[in-house]
């Protein structure tokens, strides 16, 4: 999905493709990180839900009398998920994904912004400045972000591939552009 205007002067066209370059980047990055927090939220139910159930029924099936060992097993099971739950933190890795691809998003569209609206306007030395800045909030983003895992990125691409990063606003070869509408699916 690049953004690379076609008619840059030749003095900014290397800044165009590296502009063009971290804007790719935070698309897969933001898409990715949406991904992930998506999984996250995923593992936080399937390993919270049964935990507190499991808990449940095992106090009331030792309320009940002489029932054997279930409520000792039931205990027990519930104890393993919730301890599996704590060490994994999934509910503090759901939310620092979801803040990490906002964070991307972000930057996404100061690239875009800088590419399609201001590069075309300014000098080399204020296209290079404002490019140092987008590199470096790149890479702020990249060293706090925890890598989305290989699942995530596959959900990422296929995302990406199916259009969902895209306004109705870009239009299509065979649909002209529309009023403005996101179509982001975090």
């Amino acid at each position: 999905m690049s953004l690379f205007p076609g008619d840059m002067p030749d003095s900014l066209r290397a800044i165009a493709q590296e502009a063009d370059r971290i804007h790719e980047s935070a698309l897969w990055s933001a898409q990715g990180q949406f991904e992930q927090a998506k999984l996250w939220r995923l593992i936080n139910l399937l390993l919270g839900v049964p935990a507190a159930a499991l808990a449940a029924v095992s106090g009331g099936t030792a309320l009940a009398g002489d029932v054997g060992i279930w409520p000792g097993v039931l205990a027990l099971a519930a104890a393993a998920l919730s301890a599996t739950l704590t060490t994994v933190n999934a509910s503090r890795r759901m939310a620092q994904a979801q803040t990490s691809a906002n964070a991307y998003l972000q930057l996404q569209t100061a690239a875009r912004q800088f590419l399609t609206i201001d590069l075309a306007g300014a000098s080399r030395e204020e296209a290079r400045q404002t490019l140092r800045g987008l590199t470096s909030t790149r890479d702020e983003l990249n060293q706090a972000a925890d890598p989305p895992g290989r699942i995530a990125y596959r959900l990422a691409g296929r995302n990406i591939g199916a259009e969902g990063q895209r306004y109705g606003a870009d239009g299509t070869p065979d649909r002209p552009a529309a009023p403005v509408t996101p179509r982001l699916r975090p």
